[in-house]
């Protein structure tokens, strides 16, 4: 029996456009081959009034069906098990668990392991590892007046090493992102966009803040410690290039950034530039693609987390409802994002 909580137009979208992002969600069965499959499923697609959907492998073996011996549906639900186990392992662990360990905890050869977890987190193991390290880092900061103390606790072998892994990741020293930005300087600008006044703030390795109906207060309540400086004729071309991203959202120049986020946001992040213009993702298909399906609500706080506006596009994710959900600088630009994109 077809499960009627799926909603079929919505299912065979997503199966007719092979969507890897929603394998393990639902199958699709195959009445005239007595075949069913994950979303994803190379296979060429069957007419729509031969396909039925349902909600997991079991109920569509009980309705008749098996497996497809091609797209392996039944392999997606221990695939998430397996990298369940590994993010569980990393969890608890203060050491810098290599690819061997992290796969043979989860079950599988190392190669295969690398690319589900890749698959389901949108980082590598190596990546998310350094990640929930640097987050064990930052909890220490503010529990200890000690860098180096904090450095030792998260895991780290010694301060040079926690340097070379956080320099890429955090745009700043320890020290400075312990203290409010100390030793840093952030330039800024407001400039007009078709979505009003855009405050763009950088580091010198790149855009730490992009939002609107700002002023530099916002930049000395985030950073108080930082030098906050108004930038100058060298910060214009990465502002009209940030204006051209906001005014041209479906065309996005490569700008750099300096971003902070733990490793889910950091996975969630690159879900969201992994959105082409023009297309949206739901907050659940978002948690699922990151391996965690189940943390729908934590998928949207890490997306409303997201401090650089446009460029990291959180304005493309919406509720499963279709409607536009929230956006921290208004529905009507949200939905006006959204709209330029469109007309590409």
């Amino acid at each position: 029996m077809i499960d009627r909580g799926i909603d079929r137009d919505w299912a065979f979208a997503a199966f007719d456009a092979r969507d890897r992002s929603l394998d393990g969600q639902f199958v699709g069965a195959v009445k005239t081959t007595g075949i069913y499959c994950k979303p994803s499923c190379p296979a060429r697609r069957p007419l729509r009034e031969n396909v039925e959907f349902f909600a997991d492998s079991v109920a569509a073996r009980a309705a008749g069906y098996r497996a497809c011996k091609r797209c392996l549906p039944d392999d997606v639900g221990r695939d998430s098990e397996g990298v369940t186990r590994a993010l569980a392992l990393i969890a608890v662990s203060d050491d810098a668990l290599s690819l061997e360990v992290l796969a043979g905890a989860a079950g599988y050869a190392p190669h295969h392991f690398h690319r589900i977890f890749k698959r389901a987190t949108g980082v590598t193991p190596a990546a998310y590892v350094r990640g929930a390290r640097a987050k064990r880092a930052e909890a220490a900061l503010n529990e200890t007046t000690s860098v180096t103390e904090a450095i030792y606790a998260a895991g780290y072998s010694g301060p040079s090493r926690f340097y070379a892994q956080s320099k890429a990741r955090l745009g700043m020293s320890p020290s400075a992102w312990k203290n409010g930005g100390a030793g840093v300087t952030i330039r800024w600008a407001i400039a007009e966009t078709t979505l009003g006044k855009m405050l763009l703030a950088a580091t010198d390795k790149g855009i730490c803040r992009l939002s609107f109906d700002e002023d530099a207060g916002e930049l000395k309540r985030r950073f108080p410690r930082a030098e906050i400086a108004p930038g100058g004729a060298d910060f214009s071309d990465l502002v009209k290039r940030a204006v051209a991203a906001v005014d041209h959202p479906a065309q996005m120049p490569s700008l750099p950034l300096d971003v902070q986020g733990t490793a889910f946001q950091q996975a969630v992040w690159a879900q969201l530039q992994a959105i082409p213009p023009g297309e949206t993702r739901t907050y659940a298909q978002i948690a699922q693609a990151v391996g965690r399906p189940k943390a729908v609500r934590a998928a949207g706080t890490a997306n409303g987390a997201n401090s650089v506006a446009v460029l990291i596009p959180c304005h493309r994710v919406i509720r499963t409802d279709g409607t536009m959900g929230g956006y921290a600088y208004g529905i009507e630009r949200k939905e006006k994002l959204l709209e330029l994109e469109s007309a590409k």
